[in-house]
């Protein structure tokens, strides 16, 4: 399994649903693809999903996540779990916002933090709790395949 494979994996436990919450700009959104965005691609993959193909419908969506966040956030040139981390901030916060923590950070751990400070930031209390149990999770996924050294440990 290629990088790419291993973090959309970790996306899509996130993403993988459907949702369709009145408090999220993103309108109905299945498999993390916002109909806001695309709602074309939403209408088939929800078509293909109700039919019996699953596998159509997460190639079309997977399709998007490679050109649209995993590329647009040059996550191909970073390093594990880098490459993890911005791909997951590209998909919830933005690629511009994902970049941005990147080039700004002093490593992966402190792209989290950055994403934690804009999450509080947002005034979204009913969101919170999930996004900081993603933000904990996102860091036992990259700390098991990446493992702090033991002098972090106090």
């Amino acid at each position: 399994m290629n990088d790419f494979e291993k973090c959309l994996t970790f996306v899509l436990k996130w993403e993988g649903g459907y949702s369709n919450n009145p408090l999220d700009k993103g309108g109905e959104t299945i498999y993390g693809i916002a109909g806001k965005y695309h709602p074309e691609e939403v209408r088939q993959i929800k078509a293909l999903i109700d039919g019996g193909s699953k596998e159509a419908a997460l190639y079309i969506a997977k399709k998007i996540y490679r050109r649209e966040y995993w590329e647009a956030a040059g996550c191909d040139s970073l390093e594990w779990p880098m490459n993890l981390v911005v791909f997951d901030c590209a998909v919830n916060q933005g690629v511009k916002r994902a970049i941005g923590f990147r080039d700004s950070a002093l490593n992966w751990t402190d792209v989290l933090f950055k994403r934690i400070t804009h999450y509080i930031s947002l005034g979204k209390p009913v969101f919170l709790a999930g996004w900081i149990n993603r933000i904990i999770d996102l860091y036992e996924t990259a700390k098991t395949a990446h493992p702090i050294s033991e002098e972090y440990h106090g």
